[in-house]
């Protein structure tokens, strides 16, 4: 309910990516809708998550409590959420400058504020334990050597 009124931003966009997919997999993750999409990319709009269909059974189930523990900043933050996680988080991600940076550095994409907060936060709400997220840099979808 919470998601529906305090987190109505995040979740209407969540629905319109949910619609556009309609035809996936879809799954019920704790108290949020889950679906496996096409792309390489994970995502959290409100109760919604979008994990790689690309993503071995280990690490989607350690993708879908991540994206989960996002579904808890967007309950925290409500219409916060997309300015101070989503935005930032996404650039974090999709900026080529900063894929660089991380692989140069062997950075770990989960250092970044958003995404250690979301690991945190799923790790206390599932009781599991991301060992993969945490072990990777560059890629999620490889484990960090």
């Amino acid at each position: 309910m919470l998601q529906c009124t305090w987190g109505i931003l995040q979740t209407l966009a969540g629905a319109a990516v949910f619609l556009a997919c309609i035809k996936r997999k879809h799954f019920i993750y704790r108290a949020s809708v889950a679906t496996e999409w096409g792309r390489g990319e994970s995502l959290s709009l409100g109760l919604f998550i979008f994990v790689s269909e690309r993503a071995q059974d280990g690490l989607r189930r350690e993708l879908c409590a991540h994206e989960y523990g996002h579904c808890i900043q967007s309950l925290i933050l409500g219409p916060l959420y997309l300015p101070v996680i989503a935005l930032p988080s996404a650039v974090w991600c999709m900026t080529p400058a900063l894929q660089r940076r991380r692989s140069r550095l062997g950075t770990s994409y989960y250092s970044f504020y958003t995404e250690r907060w979301a690991n945190r936060n799923a790790e206390k709400a599932t009781g599991e334990k991301l060992e993969i997220l945490k072990g990777t840099s560059k890629n999620r979808f490889e484990k960090r050597k």
